[in-house]
């Protein structure tokens, strides 16, 4: 039950103002009046008359003694009042070595206060000249001001158990409480209603010692660590990289990480909010209430500490700021590994148990570059791939579809934590945390290490570029920009009404380049492509003349940007060896895919990037595939052109899901002619595609002609492949050729081996515009080829010559689009093709095919 909280004014049992306080004896004795002691401005409880014998051997002591009731309980009125009433622990002679404490008896109590007002020397020392003077335990004005505001820098100095003239003073604020009291092996100690949750007593204790804490509520009493006994949780190497932008495992030191400090079980706390004022921990373990919880702030660094015990896994908590205008604010952690699902915002305490069993494919997975390996892939929107699906339900059916359709890799779109489902992801709020919409962390662990078990690499889309403006998440995090740039003109995103990180501070750069080595090592990611790099790259993206300023040399290149992609990609590269990473990059700029340390033209090193997306092959292709086949002679150089910068970067040639939405139509819709003619199309293109250098991205459902665009509601039509409807033979068609396509494809070292060399092409004929053919060979080191003929328009072309090494014996067709099996027409080169010798093509033999009409042939030496 939530206990009631009490009167916040003083306890009305008290008597307060100028009058002076009722002093309590112990064992029954009558309570005497105690007097102001002359010359002092605070006000002091007369001494008992018990006590009026020690009074003179302890002229310094500002409190006075009065025998115990019971156990060593002290208790002291607020500082503001002119009269003190105080319960103060005695303990007999050598009580505390001993491990005991006065109990009980009247008699014992004032013999303790007598012995303790009198201490023996240790043998062979010399008696102190004068006993130390005790102070009130009790908080000062300034310190509970700040601790009642929130504002408080440094609670652990004022709270919990301190060493101090007299003793050790206990300081415990626990708004709500009727009572508290100190409990350690051997000591009970009542603490002192100071008022407004603050409670406190002076023990005449040697050495501050390990306490628990008894707190009575209304209608509960609880029993609990005092968190403000520990130290701090964060090493100075910890704040050292902090501070230099340098913590490549920032999760590890900031968020909230349950651990055992001092035999005791909690969870840390530790937030960057260095505008802030102060910072408390909110939960629902405190009821939402994270006055009793304020955080530490740890020097210099902008981070804040706090560690509380009995806290676990779990919990959810968000951090309670004052901004520096002294409002406040609930913001979720920045680094949270888990979330609520959406739309609850709150963070997740997390623990990860899950045992890997990934081991084979991260001990081989870094054998061979990712530019020298075979790479198709298969772009996933994991919550619409068949949507009500878990991590854990997607673990058992997707890495058995993609294995079985060939693909090496899944590309998923987003899947860190965001509140708003239709931007598919890429308006990230919980930048460490996978959505909880599917699963926990340890779910969606589960998920990649079925798939790395299914031989599937995992790539997942990242959005270092900007984040939304919810006032829960990173806008203006500790009440100033802070992730964000300081300048309007540079924060706000033109297109997606966002805001962009502030890529020049380090703090920031240390963010996001840590977030991108934690999903290569806490989730085993095998890529990262990341998403809108030109927004990145450029001061006046989207901006009009005004709108932007340029950078220090009068350009318009983002220094800050690049000097983070570069990190981060050298980052990335050494930490997790066998990882790529992938720049979606719709610009000519120089060098993404260049190593940092090489200067190009520009002046600039390399970005660093291991791919980039062929944005440009992408709208030229399409723009070519959707002219009717008659217009095509006019523009065949849309589909040539990709050749002439081909292996100016190592690309990889997507049709991903930005090409099948918004109007755009499906990949099949977008072909011309009836719908046998679509499907061939699509089929003729999918073998084109294929066969190009670059690596292979293809977006769920275009496998299989869905004829809809995607949408994220339903995802694909999977209706398409029932049996029971009648044209599934046309989808399923399609999709057994992308199996072939994968098939031999990743059995062709041609086709992959140098896909960013010039050596591994070459060009049988890109200028037959009249016939809407184009033919060139593929080369593996070894010189093996693999020649691909894409035939565009709908008509058969019997004994097309073409030109082709004279030293292969034969060819054998071992890929043709227009197979009955998948729903063409079945003009096939069934026998293997000799070459004549007769030069064609500027070549020294020739071969004969016949050509089906849309469609595409692969043939290898025989």
């Amino acid at each position: 039950m939530t206990p009631r909280p009490p009167s916040s004014g003083p306890d009305p049992k008290q008597t307060t103002g100028k009058k002076t306080a009722q002093a309590k004896k112990t064992a029954g004795k009558k309570t005497t009046q105690a007097k102001k002691t002359p010359g002092r401005k605070t006000a002091e409880a007369k001494k008992t008359a018990e006590a009026k014998a020690t009074a003179a051997k302890r002229t310094a002591e500002a409190e006075k003694t009065v025998p115990a009731k019971k156990t060593a309980g002290v208790k002291k009125t607020a500082p503001a009042k002119k009269t003190v009433e105080a319960k103060k622990t005695v303990k007999a002679e050598k009580t505390v070595a001993a491990g005991k404490t006065s109990v009980g008896k009247a008699a014992e109590a004032r013999k303790a206060a007598r012995k303790a007002a009198v201490p023996s020397p240790p043998a062979g020392t010399e008696a102190p000249a004068a006993a130390e003077a005790a102070v009130s335990p009790a908080l000062g004005a300034g310190d509970r001001e700040r601790l009642l505001a929130g504002t408080h820098h440094d609670p652990h100095a004022v709270l919990g158990a301190h060493r101090v003239p007299g003793g050790v003073a206990f300081r415990v604020f626990r708004p709500h409480a009727r009572a508290v009291t100190v409990l350690s092996t051997g000591l009970r100690v009542e603490l002192h209603d100071d008022g407004d949750g603050f409670f406190s007593a002076l023990a005449p204790l040697d050495e501050v010692p390990v306490h628990r804490l008894l707190v009575a509520y209304e209608e509960t009493v609880l029993e609990a660590e005092d968190p403000y006994r520990f130290l701090p949780t964060l090493g100075e190497l910890d704040l050292h990289l902090i501070g230099e932008g340098r913590h490549e495992e920032l999760w590890r030191a900031l968020g909230a990480h349950p651990t055992t400090r001092d035999g005791v079980a909690g969870t840390r706390f530790a937030v960057w909010a260095p505008n802030a004022r102060g910072v408390r921990v909110a939960g629902g373990f405190n009821f939402w209430d994270g006055t009793a919880h304020p955080m530490r702030s740890l020097g210099s660094t902008g981070v804040w500490e706090l560690f509380l015990p009995g806290i676990g896994a779990g919990e959810l908590y968000k951090y309670e700021i004052t901004r520096p205008d002294g409002s406040r604010t609930f913001r979720a952690d920045p680094l949270a590994r888990r979330t609520e699902v959406p739309p609850a915002t709150s963070s997740v305490v997390h623990a990860s148990d899950y045992t890997w069993g990934d081991g084979e494919w991260l001990a081989r997975r870094a054998d061979a570059p990712a530019h020298e390996a075979p790479m198709s892939v298969y772009e996933v929107h994991l919550p619409s791939w068949r949507p009500g699906l878990t991590y854990r339900d997607l673990a058992e059916q997707l890495p058995s579809y993609v294995a079985d359709l060939g693909f090496t890799h899944v590309e998923l779109m987003p899947v860190a934590e965001h509140p708003f489902g239709g931007s598919w992801g890429y308006q990230v709020t919980g930048f460490y945390a996978p959505t909880a919409r599917l699963g926990d962390p340890d779910d969606f662990k589960y998920l990649v290490d079925r798939l790395h078990q299914a031989g599937i690499g995992v790539i997942m889309d990242w959005v270092p570029a900007h984040f939304p403006r919810d006032d829960w998440a990173l806008a203006e995090f500790d009440g100033r920009p802070l992730y964000e740039h300081s300048d309007p003109l540079r924060a706000a995103h033109p297109d997606w009404g966002t805001l962009e990180f502030d890529f020049g501070r380090r703090e920031v750069r240390n963010f996001l380049v840590a977030n991108a080595v934690y999903w290569c090592e806490e989730f085993h990611i095998d890529g990262l492509r990341v998403d809108a790099v030109a927004s990145m790259l450029y001061l006046d993206y989207s901006r009009e003349p005004g709108q932007w300023t340029p950078n220090e040399h009068g350009g318009r290149e983002n220094l800050d940007a690049v000097a983070f992609l570069q990190e981060m990609n050298a980052t990335v590269y050494r930490r997790v060896p066998g990882v790529v990473t992938v720049a979606e990059e719709s610009t000519a700029w120089d060098g993404v895919t260049r190593a940092t340390h090489h200067k190009g033209p520009s002046g600039f090193g390399g970005l660093g990037f291991g791919l980039k997306w062929n944005m440009g092959w992408m709208h030229d292709s399409l723009a070519y595939m959707s002219h009717e086949p008659v217009h095509r002679t006019y523009h065949h150089g849309e589909l040539t052109f990709s050749m002439v910068y081909a292996y100016s970067e190592n690309y990889v040639l997507p049709i991903s899901h930005d090409e099948v939405v918004h109007g755009k139509k499906s990949l099949v819709s977008k072909m011309p002619g009836d719908w046998w003619q679509q499907r061939a199309n699509e089929r003729a293109y999918l073998g084109y595609m294929w066969a190009h250098p670059g690596k292979q991205l293809l977006f769920m459902g275009q496998e299989f002609a869905q004829g809809a665009e995607w949408s994220e509601a339903h995802g694909p039509d999977w209706w398409l492949l029932d049996p029971e409807y009648g044209a599934s033979a046309d989808h399923r068609g399609v999709r057994d050729l992308v199996r072939d396509l994968n098939t031999v494809y990743r059995d062709t070292p041609a086709l992959w081996r140098r896909d960013t060399h010039p050596s591994g092409f070459a060009w049988v004929v890109g200028d037959a515009a009249e016939d809407d053919v184009l033919a060139f060979l593929r080369l593996d080191a070894d010189g093996t080829p693999l020649l691909a003929v894409s035939h565009f328009a709908p008509v058969v072309r019997s004994d097309y010559r073409l030109g082709v090494p004279d030293d292969v014996p034969a060819w054998h067709e071992v890929l043709n689009t227009d197979a009955a099996r998948y729903g063409g027409g079945d003009v096939v080169n069934p026998d293997p093709v000799k070459p004549e010798p007769q030069g064609w093509h500027g070549r020294p033999a020739s071969i004969r095919l016949t050509l089906p009409p849309l469609a595409t042939v692969w043939l290898r030496p025989a």
